[in-house]
């Protein structure tokens, strides 16, 4: 796995400028946020094209949850790892004591901005190529794996809890948002589940409904159901 040949290097360095570095060492230079913003937009176009060429006997249902792993933060962190993104990354010292280099966080929003430079550096073919040589061989890992919490078999997570739910204690999970953060456009954000008052699960997403899922997955997890 290798980075995108981009060739404008003032574009790949933006890329690679978390806002910190820009707050501590330039003033008026550019971080990586808003092309972490065209990034997240054209990798979920692209991954969504793809799944849909490529698996003509998945529901629509399942498509959706099915990109959703694939361009999660975690997955995207992973990613990243394996291109030793964090190591290339720009970063403010009071933020590097932190240890945020290696963030999922970071290293996820950071490989959308990269993606968002090549797209800008050399169109979206080229990024559609690509994407393609990553996510497909990742997708058939997700679908042909039989257990394990990266395969999650595009089960709806948190139909399954409500079925146990309403059948074991006669009511529905409510889910509880206890944190937000991140920049406007790229939050991050954790839920909890409750069933009868008590917390079975919490878990984290890019978007409220992502995070719903995963602590749904949590408290599944945590019943012995497997999911």
């Amino acid at each position: 796995m290798q980075l995108p040949p981009i060739i404008d290097r003032q574009l790949f360095k933006q890329a690679l400028t978390h806002r910190s570095y820009v707050n501590e060492y330039t003033k008026n230079g550019e971080n990586n946020e808003r092309l972490e913003f065209l990034g997240d937009a054209v990798l979920g176009f692209l991954v969504g094209e793809l799944l849909y060429r490529r698996y003509q006997e998945i529901s629509e249902a399942q498509l959706t949850r099915l990109r959703a792993m694939l361009v999660d933060q975690k997955q995207l962190a992973e990613i990243a790892q394996k291109l030793d993104l964090g190591k290339l990354i720009l970063i403010g010292k009071g933020a590097e004591k932190d240890n945020v280099r290696e963030s999922p966080a970071v290293l996820s929003d950071t490989f959308e901005a990269v993606i968002g430079a090549y797209f800008l550096d050399a169109g979206i073919a080229a990024v559609q190529n690509y994407v393609e040589s990553i996510f497909m061989s990742l997708a058939e890992e997700i679908i042909s794996s039989k257990s394990g919490e990266t395969s999650n078999q595009l089960v709806d997570t948190k139909n399954l809890l409500q079925q146990w739910a309403i059948v074991n204690l006669g009511e529905n999970p409510s889910y509880e948002l206890i944190a937000e953060f991140g920049p406007p456009h790229a939050k991050t954000f954790t839920t909890q589940v409750h069933i009868q008052g008590k917390v079975y699960g919490v878990g984290q997403g890019r978007k409220k409904q992502e995070a719903e899922k995963q602590a749904a997955l949590a408290a599944l997890q945590r019943l012995g159901i497997e999911a």
